[in-house]
């Protein structure tokens, strides 16, 4: 027997148990379900085993790589050109100051409470999985089943919300250079329809390649970051209009724009969208975990990596921003349709204005990138549990060619290029788009968080990457932070309901509480029959007796961390 071969053996006599695995999996303990007699075998993929998958992918991704996919989601720059009317309009720089260090408080210790979840469960369904896992006995479908299907919602309007503004901030561009030119609707329509189907195409590619992409994509984006930080600042020329080249600290620390008639607290919470929204990204790390080596380490530090270098460059960004804004009534209703555009033309010269916005666009276009990427693998891992429905077993599908799940990436851009049709409703309409990927996304988040924190406890195994003593508390915030701010993100626009009409109606809530909805109907109606949450993909080598490929794990099994071991073979649940 060779080495290598040898090591192996050794390796799967070291780990003969799921339970002696640093996961908290769906199998009831027992054997590992794998082939010990396979050469191939690594680490990663006895650790995928355990938590019942085989290997699909190619581990083609590191933590830096990984790292850069991530941050190219997170997409720090253009995510806060897009979303800049939310962070100012509705308190001004008190909001973009202060606000964003309170609201990272809640945002990290979400990122930090789900990096645990990565390390024990580092599979690409992620929070779907870990909901699945953690819930209370014979709640393990209802809960992976909203999970997944709330995080499905912010994947697949994530690229067509980043593209729509990248789209907006090429027309302000053109706006710019020609002030006679006004950007249509259906321009902006027909640019981003274009970027989704470049994007669509790339993230077709092998997974090699998309790893070079995107870790050019990322280092582009840290380094047009960094530039735009320095050269604003540097170049502004807020002394030309008579007024001093920063303005001074008790005004922007201390007075909240009047956005909206809410009381002033209220205000500074509900520009915390901008933050959530441009901080909603680091999940990305947890979906990639069965393309990188090294995963229960590597993804979970890359989640943590991307929200605390995202959050403290985010918040440089909006004092640069902050400090050097002129007047920040003509930033949000400039004809020019995009308020980054309008803010850069106040504070720095033309030609200034048009270099920062090249780079934030060229940026936006690696984050629509990633977010596509990401929202893939996604619908790849849920479908594989067949939660589409009659449409699983094509979106499951991965390319023989590039080994990557191409179905999935065009199925993703096709309902992507519907939501897009919300551009001629009007900016409320589209609007709906930015609050409900926050909404939806830190929704999925923090599901198997609160699950964890209040059914779990020491039920829960943690992986190599955890947070001790800390991990209760970090969970109670993380919770009680998305608690506060999901009905917040619904208020109306600008006005108390007493002076609602339907241009200030914030239309968030039906936008995602239609889908869910329906999703919960689903449910109840017929998918509770038939979906029982993760299922099992590999032929358990437990004392011989093998489970077929593609068996679901029993509804009384799902949802239960801690199954006492076996004695003969996991029954066959075909079927069920």
């Amino acid at each position: 027997m060779d080495t290598k071969r040898a090591s192996v053996v050794s390796a799967s006599r070291r780990h003969k148990s799921v339970g002696d695995e640093p996961v908290t999996s769906v199998l009831p303990n027992g054997d590992v379900p794998y082939d010990p007699d396979n050469p191939d075998l690594g680490a990663d993929d006895e650790v995928l085993a355990a938590l019942g998958y085989k290997p699909e992918f190619r581990r083609e991704f590191n933590l830096f790589t990984t790292f850069c996919v991530s941050f190219a989601v997170l997409g720090l720059l253009p995510s806060f050109a897009s979303t800049l009317y939310y962070g100012m309009g509705y308190a001004g720089t008190a909001g973009m100051t202060w606000g964003w260090l309170l609201a990272m408080i809640g945002i990290q210790s979400v990122a930090m409470s789900m990096a645990e979840l990565c390390s024990s469960m580092p599979t690409s369904g992620g929070l779907y999985y870990a909901a699945a896992v953690l819930a209370p006995k014979g709640w393990g479908p209802f809960a992976a089943w909203i999970t997944g299907w709330s995080n499905w919602l912010v994947q697949v309007t994530a690229a067509p919300s980043v593209n729509y503004g990248a789209a907006a901030m090429m027309l302000a561009s053109g706006s710019i250079m020609n002030p006679e030119y006004v950007p249509t609707n259906y321009q902006t329509f027909l640019l981003t329809i274009l970027l989704m189907i470049v994007h669509g195409v790339m993230a077709s590619l092998p997974t090699k390649w998309l790893a070079q992409v995107n870790a050019a994509g990322s280092t582009f984006n840290m380094v047009a970051l960094v530039v735009v930080i320095i050269l604003i600042p540097a170049a502004t020329d807020r002394e030309s209009r008579g007024l001093p080249k920063f303005a001074p600290s008790g005004e922007v620390w201390g007075t909240i724009y009047e956005g909206t008639t809410f009381p002033a607290g209220i205000s500074v919470l509900m520009s915390f969208l901008g933050v959530i929204w441009t901080m909603s990204g680091y999940d990305s790390a947890f979906h990639l975990a069965e393309e990188c080596s090294n995963a229960n380490l590597a993804s979970p530090r890359a989640i943590v990596l991307t929200s605390s270098v995202g959050g403290i460059t985010g918040w440089f960004l909006q004092m640069v921003v902050a400090y050097t804004v002129v007047n920040i009534d003509e930033v949000l209703e400039s004809e020019l349709g995009q308020p980054f555009a309008a803010y850069l033309i106040q504070c720095v010269p033309q030609r200034i204005a048009i270099t920062i916005l090249a780079l934030t666009i060229i940026a936006g276009f690696f984050m629509g990138q990633g977010c596509m990427i990401a929202a893939s693998r996604v619908t790849f891992a849920y479908a594989r549990d067949d939660c589409f429905g009659p449409l699983s077993n094509l979106l499951k599908t991965v390319n023989t060619v590039t080994r990557t799940p191409v179905n999935a990436v065009w199925f993703n851009a096709f309902i992507g290029m519907l939501l897009l049709l919300l551009i001629f409703a009007g900016e409320l309409a589209i609007g709906a788009l930015f609050s409900v990927g926050a909404i939806a996304a830190f929704v999925a988040f923090t599901i198997p968080i609160f699950i964890r924190v209040c059914f779990v406890r020491d039920r829960f195994r943690p992986g190599p990457w955890n947070l001790g003593k800390l991990s209760i508390p970090i969970g109670i915030v993380a919770s009680a932070f998305v608690a506060l701010m999901v009905p917040i993100m619904c208020f109306p626009w600008t006005t108390v309901p007493e002076g609602l009409t339907v241009e200030d109606m914030n239309w968030t809530a039906l936008v995602y509480g239609g889908p869910m909805l329906f999703i919960l109907i689903w449910w109840f109606v017929s998918a509770r029959k038939w979906f029982k949450g993760p299922k099992v993909n590999v032929a358990h080598m437990m004392l011989g007796d093998d489970i077929v490929e593609g068996e679901m794990i029993r509804d009384s099994d799902a949802g239960s961390a801690t199954t006492p071991p076996l004695t003969k073979g996991m029954e066959n649940t075909k079927g069920l």
